[in-house]
């Protein structure tokens, strides 16, 4: 008896379960108070990243690390200045080479539309001796079965 009890209390409460789950209240998240968030490269900003900048003063300052930098800065400039003119280049010929594909395809397809349309109007030529090829064979052989004494004009010309 026991059994039976504690097997029905289960299968009650797993019957229950969806309909309890469906009542259950849902609780609103707690808002957090947002914090401003720096500028980006803004020295608070760095120092949140672990990274700090200042310049020494210029009394502190070691002029051959100077020179040298200055030296690598316009080095640096330098090649980003070939770099951009580099890629100018390679962008102008691009334009070039693809308006000359664009052109050479303009070409093409008016080609092959000329093309098309010569051929349909030669298997149009081609039909049209065909049927007057037809006829005249069959006036030809309807002259020549009446037993009369036939003048047969020349077949049609073949097409050129």
């Amino acid at each position: 008896m026991t059994r039976f009890t504690f097997a029905c209390a289960a299968a009650l409460t797993l019957a229950a379960a969806p309909v309890l789950a469906q009542q259950a209240k849902t609780v609103a998240p707690v808002a957090v108070p947002q914090q401003a968030q720096p500028a980006v490269g803004s020295e608070e900003w760095l120092r949140q990243r672990g990274e700090s900048y200042s310049a020494a003063p210029d009394s502190e300052q070691d002029p051959a690390e100077v020179e040298a930098t200055s030296k690598l800065n316009t080095g640096i400039a330098a090649e980003a200045a070939a770099a951009e003119q580099a890629d100018a280049r390679a962008r102008a010929d691009f334009e070039a080479e693809n308006q000359r594909w664009r052109e050479e395809q303009a070409r093409s397809s008016t080609a092959r539309a000329q093309w098309e349309a010569d051929v349909a109007a030669a298997d149009s030529a081609r039909a049209r001796w065909e049927r007057d090829r037809a006829r005249w064979e069959a006036d030809v052989a309807a002259c020549r079965a009446s037993n009369r004494v036939c003048i047969v004009p020349e077949p049609p010309a073949t097409p050129k």
